[in-house]
This record gives C-alpha cells, structure tokens and sequence, in this order.
C-alpha cells in the first residue's frame, strides 16, 4: 500500500466531503456565470443545440446501468457490479462535462410558459431531480473511494452497501426526473 492509498484509505469520509463541496462549487460557478465562457474552446452552434437530446440519452443509460450494478451485487457478481457502477460514474461526468459546458458557453433555458404547469409541476421536478443529484455527489465520491481503496473480502464489512444504496437509489431519482425535466424543457413545451 503506497502514502497515497494509505491516506485515502484512511480518510475516506473526509475527501469525499472536500471533493463533494468542491464538485457542487464548479456547479454553481457555472449557473451563477462565474465561468466565463471564453475560457472554453467554442462549439458549433448544432453541438450545443445536441447537448440536452444527448444528456437525456446518457441520463437513460446511467439509470439502466444502476439498474444492472444492483442485478449483478445481488447475484454476487462484484466484477459486473463494478464495471456497471464504473460504467455509471463515467456516464455521470460525460452528462455534468456536457451540461456546465453548454450551460457556461449558452446560459439557462427558460421555461417556455407561465402559469399551473410551470409553478406546480416544472419547478417541484427541477427542484427535487437538482436536490437529489446534489445530495447524491458526496455520497458517490464516499462509495466509490471505499471500493478503490479496499479489496473486496473489506467492502463487505464497510459502509459501502449501505451507503451505495442510497447514493443509487438517489442516482436513479434524480437521473429519471432530469428525463422529465427534459421532455418538459424540450419536447412537451
């Protein structure tokens, strides 16, 4: 075991913290417009009008790879577990890289109308799907730090069952309303 995996190994709940407050932190840099957007490389026009599509695409497959990890834990099979979960976090970074991007380089979209919909239906889901995928952040770092920095005969006696099926549980709420939001933002209105 090097320093480094013994420091994180040992301060597992700690990091996931800082790097739970700093990841929130570049999120709401970026819907607060701290980012400028030339600091980012500029995109075609149809790149940035696919971002949403494609995010609900990639929101879609994240739920069924959860979906997957949990089929393969309770089966026992840890090494599918692990390349679905693995295969999750990527496709988590791939949708919040594409939205910061596009929300610094382009700003919000506005709700379409006013009135019932927007107040009882829109802004309950965008409120619940952004509380959740924050809530869910620092929980993930946590699971996913005990799982690389233990071997598994370890996993079982830690935390990472139990916090996992939260974080997850939250992951698949929070990824399906973002659906909702979507179809709503685009689609339906």
């Amino acid at each position: 075991m090097g320093m480094a995996d013994g420091f994180v190994r040992r301060h597992v709940a700690g990091l996931a913290a800082v790097l739970g407050v700093a990841s929130i932190a570049v999120v709401v840099a970026a819907v607060r417009g701290v980012i400028p957007a030339g600091v980012l490389p500029q995109a075609p026009a149809w790149f940035i009008g696919a971002i949403p599509p494609l995010n609900a695409v990639i929101s879609a497959a994240a739920i069924a790879t959860i979906l997957a990890g949990w089929r393969w834990i309770r089966r026992g099979d840890v090494a599918k577990h692990r390349a679905a979960m693995a295969t999750t976090t990527l496709l988590f970074v791939a949708f919040l890289g594409l939205y910061l991007y596009r929300l610094v380089v382009h700003g919000t979209t506005a709700f379409p109308t006013t009135g019932a919909v927007y107040t009882f239906v829109y802004l309950p889901v965008l409120i619940i799907h952004m509380g959740l995928a924050i809530a869910c952040i620092p929980l993930v770092y946590y699971v996913l730090l005990l799982a690389g920095t233990r071997p598994i005969s370890e996993i079982y006696d830690s935390n990472h069952a139990r916090v996992g099926r939260v974080a997850a549980s939250l992951w698949l709420v929070s990824f399906a309303l973002g659906i909702v939001v979507y179809l709503m933002l685009y689609v339906l209105y």
